[in-house]
């Protein structure tokens, strides 16, 4: 097989959480033009919609945009159930939804704290169980946890101050290698993504008081960029990646060395 089509994603549908903006999106349009089409979940449906539209145009895939609670299971049994109605199948699930919440632990509130994790680990959960239990009809499937270099690793508040985050990561870290090794028997392949510091909006706030501080524990010295977790993102979803399961692949400028 020649290396173009080991990548190529021609046929195949993704479900991709938090796909309307930021590292959902960059996902999204690396796999239209690889040919996947595209169901792309998240709360504020609008920002779906409008990425959903600009793949369509600019790859002519088939892309929509769908609403999700990714922390209400009676959404999540909703949205799967018609996304495989309305594409026939899901092939690739990204996890990727995502909420933080800044504070020193003795200022931590538990309502955030409960936020992030119910975002983080039992979305993961949530939706893996579902769209997993498809997958395991048909005997296949590639789920791809975007977890952080922040869950495998640790710094002082100077440089992040986000424990709930933290831990919430280190658990789907976890959450990933033990659903590799439950589900490989069903040819279902599970790895996680780990990013380092990128641009996006929810890491905004934080890069605006502290970047210079968090460049320091950046061996590669910068903060990734649009197009640097696409490579990752594309090889996990492919048949490239058809030896690989219950890994964690760390894409963060070598910060968690």
């Amino acid at each position: 097989m020649k290396v173009k089509e080991l990548f190529d994603l021609t046929g195949k549908v993704a479900l991709v959480t938090g796909g309307g903006r930021g590292l959902g999106k960059q996902i999204a349009e690396v796999y239209a033009e690889m040919g996947c089409e595209l169901a792309l979940c998240s709360r504020k449906k609008e920002n779906c919609d409008e990425t959903a539209e600009l793949l369509v145009n600019e790859y002519g895939i088939k892309a929509r945009g769908y609403q999700l609670d990714v922390t209400s299971e009676t959404q999540v049994i909703e949205v799967v159930n018609q996304i495989i109605e309305e594409f026939g199948k899901i092939d690739i699930l990204i996890n990727n939804s995502g909420a933080t919440w800044g504070a020193s632990v003795e200022e931590m509130p538990l309502e955030a704290w409960n936020k992030v994790m119910n975002v983080n680990v039992t979305g993961t959960f949530l939706l893996s169980r579902e769209v997993g239990k498809h997958m395991i009809e048909r005997n296949y499937g590639k789920i791809i946890n975007i977890a952080s270099a922040a869950g495998l690793t640790v710094r002082p508040p100077e440089v992040t101050n986000t424990i709930g985050y933290t831990t919430s990561k280190a658990a789907v870290i976890h959450f990933t290698k033990d659903l590799a090794i439950k589900w490989a028997r069903h040819n279902i392949y599970v790895n996680a993504i780990a990013p380092g510091m990128f641009r996006t909006k929810m890491t905004k706030g934080t890069l605006d008081e502290k970047e210079e501080n968090i460049k320091k524990t950046i061996p590669l010295g910068k903060i990734g960029d649009e197009n640097m977790l696409k490579g990752a993102a594309i090889y996990l979803a492919s048949q490239a990646s058809d030896f690989v399961t219950g890994t964690v692949l760390s894409v963060d400028g070598g910060s968690t060395l």
